[in-house]
C-alpha cells in the first residue's frame, strides 16, 4: 500500500521499521500529498509550454511569406482579472495588464488550479465609450470549473466564444514594441479583403524576464469586407 501511494523502498522500510504512530503516519501522508500536487502543477505548466511550442511550430510550418495565416479560435475556458487601461496604446495597457497577471497567477496558484494553456489577453471598449479599454488579462483553466464572477477564487471564470476566422501573426519581443507587428496583420487585412472586427486577442506562447524573448500570436477576428 505504501509503496503504491508513492514512498521509496527505503522509505517504506523506515515507515515499518519504527512502527510510527497514526499521526506520523497521516502527517506523512500529507506531505506526500503535497509532494505530489506540486509535481502535477509542475507537469501541467510543462505541458502548457508543450502545446505552445506545437502551436508556435505548426503556425510555422504552414506561415506564408507574408506571415500571416487565417486559422478558426476554438471556445476556450479561461480565469481571469480585468482592468480599465486609459487607451489602445501599448504603454498603456501595459501599465494595467502586468499587474493583473501578477495577481492573477497568484490567484490561480492559491486555488490549486492549473493553467491549461497559454495566456490569453483581450479588449473591449468601456461601456462609457469614453476612449477607455477594459483589459482582461486571462489563462485557460479546467473546464470542471463554473464560469461566475470568482467569489470562490478571487478571479472571474469566463467561456471565450469561438471565433470562425481569425487572421493571426508571430510577434517577438516585448509587447512594447508590437504596433509595427499589429501594423502589419492590418494592412494584411485590407488588402486580403477582409475587414477587422473587434480587438485582438494576444496569445503568450513564449515568455521569459527577459521581454526581447517572448513570443505573442496576435489574433484578429475578421470577416470578408
Amino acid at each position: 500500500m505504501l509503496k503504491d501511494l508513492g514512498f521509496t523502498l527505503g522509505q517504506v522500510q523506515a515507515i515499518l521499521a519504527e512502527q510510527v504512530s497514526a499521526a506520523e503516519l497521516r502527517g506523512m501522508l500529507k506531505l506526500r500529498r503535497a509532494e505530489i500536487h506540486a509535481q502535477i502543477d509542475a507537469e501541467t505548466a510543462r505541458l502548457a509550454r508543450v502545446e505552445a511550442r506545437l502551436l508556435t511550430i505548426e503556425d510555422e510550418a504552414r506561415v506564408p511569406v507574408d506571415g500571416v495565416v487565417i486559422k478558426h479560435l476554438a471556445p476556450v475556458r479561461v480565469g481571469e482579472l480585468t482592468g480599465v487601461a486609459a487607451g489602445y496604446e501599448p504603454d498603456a495597457i501595459t501599465l494595467v495588464i502586468q499587474p493583473l497577471y501578477r495577481e492573477l497567477w497568484c490567484l490561480i496558484a492559491g486555488a490549486e488550479v492549473s493553467a491549461a494553456g497559454p495566456a490569453i489577453a483581450y479588449y473591449e471598449d468601456t461601456p462609457a465609450g469614453d476612449g477607455g479599454i477594459v483589459v482582461h488579462a486571462a489563462v485557460p483553466v479546467a473546464t470542471v470549473l463554473t464560469p461566475g464572477p470568482g467569489e470562490e477564487h478571487g478571479f472571474s471564470v469566463v467561456d471565450l466564444a469561438e471565433v470562425d476566422s481569425a487572421a493571426a501573426i508571430i510577434h517577438h519581443g516585448s509587447m512594447d514594441d508590437v504596433l509595427p507587428t499589429g501594423q502589419a496583420l492590418a494592412r494584411w487585412i485590407d488588402a486580403s479583403g477582409y475587414r477587422s472586427v473587434g480587438y485582438a486577442r494576444e496569445i503568450t506562447l513564449e515568455w521569459s524576464e527577459d521581454p526581447d524573448q517572448w513570443v505573442t500570436e496576435l489574433q484578429q477576428p475578421i470577416e470578408a469586407d
